[in-house]
């Protein structure tokens, strides 16, 4: 995106425009503008707000907001400043401003940020307290200056204040004796402070010996003329200043005065309240001219705050830089009631106001309000009812009553409620205002003790439920103790697939079990859906603790160090496969490895090199999902899910979709990360599946890795009448740039186009939610077993800075996560947890914040769509082959009907353990032969890397694999545990005593290569064969086809809908019909066998009347 450069002319370098100037040349990461700004006062721009201190340095240098060197600094061709000129005209016709130096200067787009001149009250006009000596302002150095002069002169002994800003800075100049504030109020500040706790600062200014008159309307300033003569005081004026007179008569000696009062407007007076007048945008009346700060009246209020005046300048900027950008469009922000909150040390006492502090005294005036009104109108209509003698105006009078006393009793309890604490002896006064529910803080006030006011700030702008008891804010949290973890009852189900117990893990650990493969094989905790491991491995690691076992987090047994210590080595040594690194880092150095280090180590290798994982090196150290590119099912089948970034889709890729379901019988789903799942895909049909896909624009999803899955948007400004940011752009341009990239654990993000979130962005790794200052970043949520809200990671983030701050936290995550740890786990266990967090990746406390973003960059231009490689390359595609000494094909499962798809038939909830022998067969080993089943390089055998091929035997299924050095074994390819006939999908690896085994893809069950037997569940068995190489063929020793068809053939053991009926559906397709008196009916278990007629079969018996409730 191409932006013609234009120039933006600044009137005013005080501290709104020089924080304008800042926040634009920050944002304007594209260069779009030239800044020229001119400042009245010879000084660079300079903290207004401690003038106070000035009193005691001298020094308008450390005053200075930034030094001169950062003006040096700037690009002379984007900022060019002027000091000591004045903007004496705009015109906005022609677009250029002339200063009293005669320059003209011209703009497309003028900001005026004059600020304002100081206020008198209306006692004394400004030409007659510029004939005053002895008369002053308080509002920049040069009225500091002629106060400092004119104190040191003989005669100056007292100085009288109307206000409290300069009162300390006066009490403290060793010329000025005695001081005295004079306030038209009861007490001093009480537009930020209530009674009490005005009142507490009174008593402590008082104590200082300063003498403060309250409620005093001063009617008069006294003068007499001025004496001549005196060569120190010839300052031209005629009268001198010598005291006050009040309202009452009374009289106030003095020979000094200043004025502390909020300003008028800057020349331009647009409202009568004072101040140029702005629209919600900030644009005055002119085309192209902006005012900002105090010289801008918005609504009908000036605000003399730098906070309202510092947002003024965010929101011009960021509408300047930010509604246009290459991550799309977003929503111009708006003016909103600014935050008055103010943190203050007056008189050496410190003030906090904050939030909405005076909600109180609102509620209250508008109750009382509420009340008197329907009072009244009670009244009036029961002497309307009294005068008309309408039969039953006494009932009617009693109803009103009675509404009366209600409304009343239930304005007692307050929609707002108050925590007060007052302690007179250390001078501390605070008052928190809640919601009525206590869930919400609205506001408050602090004396004294300030020291909560930033969080207490934070807490009121995010304006969400609070997560503590409002007690905790003044007593703070009670103190329970430690909180070791151990909080759930032993007998508490932490395993629901196993019904395995926190008991059964603590018994496991006191019967010497030390590692959780162990576990897993003893309890079989993990070994079903596996989403209750982290929870499982958590309890493990602390009954170990508390045993007194020291745990570690290594990745396993190969390997003596974790996960994140093995990216670091692999990535210094710059490893770059999986025999490299176990042969380099490994505890035994001719170990296979198992299914646990080679994801681990295959993750490690894509997230540093991001070679195509079908490569033979790499191929074999993947799960199944990654091996074959495709999330493998119950039945053996795979899913294919092409990338639909943002969830945007035309009508043409939608036709494709349903044309490719369509040809190859898969059964369809939307996904809850706003895709099209394909499911059922034959393993060899998924070659052709993609070519098509592919052909018409789809790249892989990479549904099947370890990676990121979707980016999930609303429509935002796309279409919707509340979007603020342009979702779906942003999320397409997320989702296109971290296709791929491989991590610890899979990866979803999230973006909604406003507060109302429709994208779930809250539950994602990384969600954003747009707001009218720029984007929220939500870091470290998920769903599953274990869900957690995300955590608010940074706010209000500009649009063209969000995409770098989500680069460094994936990559930091890449870099420092356990195997298989979500990121919401990890940010659990992350030392210091999220706040070190931000410091880390939001404040680059560590400096490498760069090396992340580069290494980000790196990564992604690795990018190669898998599957696209794959269709073009007929080399690759032979691993997809379901046998490979026949073009037969076979499925694993029954296909029924259901709601007009084909899907596989139900398991049964649990299967019998099974355990197939010799015996099964019932011809000796003795008496088998060898049969040629597949050629050499059906397998391409080598040395860095198994391999394996499926073959078919009769109605039988074989595996066969090659591990190196280490020969050729064979099994049956069918998993007893469920039937599954996927065993040569799986890792291959080695235990602590050598035995090479496969492991299940489905659930992990690993069965020994040589003997067959389950390593880690007793209940299960296969069979295992010999296998021989001979003149470029592989041979196994077996009984002839239909004897062993007899034992394992396919047709034996295919599960079938019939299947689940004799061994008991699984819970989750039983139906209980339950009728309207809460009792189950008899005989009205429904199953979904029901709809295996096809789409006019139905559940439930619709001639049965009893039904009819």
């Amino acid at each position: 995106m191409v932006f013609e450069r234009k120039t933006i002319f600044v009137a005013g370098l005080g501290m709104v425009g020089i924080a304008f100037i800042e926040k634009l040349l920050n944002l304007d990461e594209q260069c779009r503008y030239e800044v020229i700004t001119c400042g009245e006062e010879a000084h660079l721009a300079y903290n207004r707000v401690a003038l106070t201190e000035y009193f005691q340095h001298r020094s308008v240098e450390k005053l200075y907001l930034n030094s001169p060197e950062w003006y040096r600094q700037q690009d002379p061709s984007r900022f060019v400043f002027y000091t000591g000129e004045k903007v004496i005209s705009i015109d906005p016709e022609a677009k250029v401003a002339t200063t009293d130096n005669d320059k003209r200067i011209f703009y497309d787009y003028c900001v005026i940020a004059t600020g304002s001149n100081a206020a008198l009250p209306p006692y004394i006009r400004p030409e007659r307290a510029q004939r005053i000596r002895g008369v002053f302002v308080y509002r920049n150095l040069s009225d500091l200056d002629d106060l400092i002069a004119y104190s040191q002169t003989e005669g100056v002994k007292g100085g009288g204040l109307l206000g409290l800003e300069a009162a300390k800075a006066v009490y403290d100049l060793p010329d000025i004796k005695d001081v005295c504030i004079v306030n038209r109020q009861a007490y001093p500040l009480s537009r930020q402070l209530d009674a009490d706790a005005g009142e507490l600062v009174l008593h402590r200014i008082e104590a200082l010996g300063v003498k403060v008159f309250t409620n005093a309307a001063v009617k008069e300033i006294l003068t007499i003329p001025a004496p001549k003569g005196d060569a120190e005081l010839d300052d031209g004026k005629e009268d001198l200043f010598t005291g006050i007179e009040f309202n009452d008569g009374t009289v106030l000696d003095c020979q000094l005065i200043i004025f502390a009062i909020a300003g008028e407007a800057s020349g331009i007076t647009c409202h009568p309240k004072g101040g140029i007048s702005i629209g919600d945008n900030l644009m005055t009346s002119a085309q192209d001219v902006y005012a900002i700060g105090e010289c801008a009246n918005w609504r009908g209020h000036t605000y003399g705050l730098i906070g309202p005046g510092v947002e003024m300048a965010d929101i011009l900027s960021f509408n300047l830089t930010q509604t246009q950008t290459e991550l799309g469009s977003f929503k111009a922000r708006k003016m909103n009631d600014p935050d008055l909150s103010t943190k203050l040390k007056l008189m050496g006492v410190d003030v906090a106001s904050f939030g909405d502090f005076f909600a109180d005294k609102r509620s209250k005036e508008r109750i009382a309000a509420e009340t008197a009104a329907t009072t009244h109108a009670a009244r009036l209509k029961a002497a309307a009812e009294t005068q008309s003698h309408c039969i039953g105006s006494v009932k009617a009078n009693g109803e009103v009553e009675k509404r009366r006393q209600r409304a009343f009793e239930e304005r007692l309890d307050e929609p707002i409620k108050c925590l007060t604490y007052k302690d007179p002896f250390a001078s501390v006064y605070k008052k928190y205002i809640f919601s009525a529910d206590g869930k919400h803080l609205l506001g408050g006030m602090m004396i004294g003790d300030v020291s909560d006011y930033v969080k207490l700030v934070g807490i009121v702008k995010k304006k969400k439920p609070l997560e503590v008891s409002p007690s905790e804010f003044i007593v703070g949290r009670p103190k329970n103790g430690e909180d070791d973890g151990g909080d759930l009852d032993d007998d508490t189900q932490v395993c629901s697939c196993h019904n395995v117990t926190k008991a059964d893990i603590i018994g496991a650990v006191k019967g010497g079990i030390g590692n959780i493969g162990d576990l897993k094989a003893k309890t079989k905790a993990g070994t079903g859906c596996g989403g209750c491991i982290p929870l499982v491995t958590n309890i493990f690691k602390a009954e170990l603790k508390k045993a007194g076992v020291e745990t570690n987090n290594n990745v396993c047994q190969h390997f003596n160090m974790s996960r994140a210590e093995l990216f670091n080595v692999i990535k210094i040594k710059q490893l770059k496969d999986f025999p490299t690194v176990m042969s380099t880092l490994g505890m035994n150095k001719n170990a296979i490895g198992c299914e646990l280090c080679k994801p681990a180590v295959g993750s490690i290798l894509s997230s540093l090199y991001n070679e195509h994982i079908i490569k033979p090196i790499h191929n074999q150290n993947q799960d199944t999902n990654d091996k074959y590119l495709a999330n493998i099912q119950r039945n053996g089948t795979f899913s294919v899910v092409p990338r639909i970034s943002g969830g945007e889709i035309t009508p043409d890729g939608l036709i494709v979709i349903g044309q490719v379901a369509k040809k190859y019988g898969l059964y369809t789903k939307i996904t809850g990360g706003q895709r099209i799942d394909m499911f059922g895909a034959q393993k060899q049909d998924l070659p052709s599946i993609w070519s098509e896909l592919v052909e018409a624009g789809f790249q892989s999803g990479h549904a099947y890795g370890k990676s990121l899955r979707t980016v999930k948007s609303c429509v935002g400004t796309t279409w919707c009448r509340y979007g603020v940011g342009d979702s779906v752009g942003l999320a397409v341009q997320l989702e296109e740039r971290y296709k791929s990239i491989r991590a610890p654990h899979k990866i979803k993000g999230g973006v909604s186009g406003c507060v109302r979130e429709c994208a779930e962005a809250q539950s994602k790794d990384f969600g954003l939610i747009a707001t009218d200052k720029g984007w929220n970043l939500f870091i470290a949520g998920n769903g599953g077993a274990n869900p957690r809200h995300a955590t608010l990671f940074a706010t209000d983030v500009p649009p063209s800075r969000v995409v770098r701050l989500i680069d460094r936290f994936l990559m930091y995550y890449i870099r420092t996560a356990d195997k298989l740890q979500r990121t919401a786990r990890w940010v659990e266990n992350y030392e210091g947890g999220i706040e070190r967090l931000k410091k880390v990746l939001i404040d680059d406390e560590l400096g490498i914040c760069g090396d992340l973003e580069r290494e980000m960059d790196a990564l992604i231009g690795t990018y190669e769509c898998e599957w696209t490689e794959v269709v073009r390359n007929p080399e690759r595609q032979k691993i997809f082959r379901q046998f490979v000494n026949t073009d037969e094909t076979r499925l694993g499962i029954e296909t029924i009907v259901e709601r007009e798809q084909k899907r596989p038939a139900d398991w049964p909830k649990e299967f019998p353990g099974v355990h197939i022998t010799e015996n099964d067969i019932g011809v000796a080993r003795a008496d088998w032969k060898w049969r040629p089943l597949a050629q050499v390089s059906d397998l391409a055998p080598s040395d860095d890397h198994s391999t394996s091929a499926t073959v078919k035997y009769g109605d039988s299924q074989l595996a066969i694999f090659h591990v190196p050095k280490r020969g050729y074994y064979a099994t049956q390819q069918m998993c007893p545990h469920k039937r599954a006939f996927v065993l040569d999908h799986g890792l291959v690896g080695d235990d602590s005593n050598g035995n090479v085994y496969v492991s299940c893809p489905l659930h992990k069950r690993n069965f020994n290569l040589s003997s067959g037997e389950c390593l880690n569940d007793t209940n299960f068995g296969i069979l295992a064969f010999d296998v021989v190489e001979e003149d470029g063929l592989l041979l196994v020793k077996l009984p002839e086809e239909n004897e062993l068809d007899q034992a394992i053939g396919t047709s034996k053991w295919m599960v079938r809908n019939a299947t689940a009926e004799a061994f008991g559906r699984g819970g989750g397709t039983q139906i209980e019909i339950v009728g309207p008196d809460g009792r189950i009916k008899e005989g009205h278990q429904s199953t979904s066998s029901c709809s295996t007629g096809g789409a006019t079969a139905g559940c439930g018996n619709h001639g049965n009347s009893s039904l009819e409730w």
